[in-house]
């Protein structure tokens, strides 16, 4: 019953701040549709300039394909070649596709003409992607045209995708904005709760009441575990029906990740409302523990392309097994047999955080 109390005392204290209602109910909202639009993956209308030096009319029928393209915006189609590095360097456009006619030494008449295509490799994914599309665009013209003349390949490739076929990054991206904001929010809110009491000068008011250093902590995180259960929930229904992403798992499974999750992310936002002075220095903790935390999860950078002495810190970050959760449950639809290794070290890891906290906090209340 007096952790009822305290409990509805610290939804009293959040809910009063009239200036703080919308950071944690709107703010999420607008922040998932926002990122959601601007972490997009996918490559489109990439910038090109083209020169046609070559009297191949392959080369006209390709160069219409690449203009008519949702995946290219031509700038411009020459017919004399200029200076291609100046080109580059004006940063107008990421590639320079040239045409020129085929040099066999013969006078045998060649059929296709010799394509170049120059990079600006200063976004090294845009243009990796770029040199792909050229590249598939050319590929098909010529397997059709293989075909009208009744040739095939003797091998043909026909990869068929799982899960995401329609290859949209926001499927990818959306779940895992979501167990973004649910840290951002919760980790902040909380790590100022004990420190707030205490330039306040209502912590002794706790201290000297019967509450015991358990249900002190327990009446601290439980408010901030109930706001994030709910800014998950509305973070899924943005995702959901806004940018129409699929949810083919159990929501029962979403919720118990969260939960764990929740354990302990509030376990060390409390540790550094321990260690803190005030309140400056809180969101200072949690805003360079914030940034570790998003760099090391996968949400942007695969944990397998980083380094090994990065991933080992990478290996203790709960955010980083939240995600992968969510994007099994979200796109794959997998059940608790396909993540349970995940939930487990979560779990761990949320057992060892609770522990140093709850003693870090028991020696704060006994100062």
């Amino acid at each position: 019953m007096r952790l009822f109390y305290l409990i509805k005392k610290e939804f009293i204290e959040i809910f009063r701040q009239k200036e703080l209602l919308p950071l944690i109910i709107i703010a999420p909202i607008i922040q998932i549709i926002i990122l959601g639009y601007v972490v997009k993956t996918d490559i489109e209308n990439i910038p090109v300039e083209i020169f046609n030096l070559s009297s191949n009319k392959a080369s006209h029928r390709i160069i219409n394909r690449i203009d008519n393209s949702p995946l290219f915006d031509v700038k411009g189609i020459g017919v004399q070649e200029k200076e291609t590095m100046d080109i580059l360097k004006r940063g107008k456009v990421k590639a320079v596709i040239v045409f020129r006619d085929s040099l066999t030494g013969s006078n045998t008449p060649v059929r296709y003409p010799e394509v170049q295509v120059l990079m600006d490799g200063i976004d090294s994914n845009t243009s990796s992607i770029a040199a792909g599309y050229v590249n598939g665009v050319i590929k098909k013209y010529i397997l059709e045209d293989m075909e009208k003349l009744g040739v095939k390949l003797p091998l043909e490739t026909k990869p068929l995708i799982r899960f995401n076929p329609e290859l949209k990054s926001i499927n990818y991206m959306g779940p895992g904005i979501v167990a973004l904001l649910l840290t951002i929010l919760t980790l902040f809110l909380t790590s100022i709760s004990l420190v707030r009491e205490k330039e306040q000068q209502t912590m002794d008011t706790l201290l000297i009441s019967r509450l015991n250093p358990l249900e002190i902590y327990l009446g601290k995180a439980l408010p901030m575990a109930v706001i994030g259960l709910v800014q998950t929930a509305l973070g899924m229904l943005v995702v959901m029906l806004w940018f129409k992403v699929p949810l083919r798992g159990n929501l029962l499974y979403m919720l118990l990740s969260a939960i764990i999750f929740l354990a302990a992310i509030l376990s060390y936002a409390l540790l550094i409302s321990t260690i803190a002075s005030t309140q400056q220095q809180a969101l200072f903790f949690s805003w360079f523990s914030m940034v570790t935390f998003i760099l090391l999860s996968g949400l942007f950078t695969p944990v397998e392309n980083m380094h090994p002495s990065i991933r080992v810190i990478a290996d203790i970050n709960p955010l980083r097994y939240l995600v992968k959760i969510i994007r099994e449950i979200f796109l794959k639809g997998n059940g608790i047999e396909y993540f349970y290794r995940e939930l487990l070290i979560m779990a761990a890891i949320s057992t060892v955080v609770i522990t140093i906290s709850t003693l870090n906090f028991k020696r704060f209340i006994s100062k």
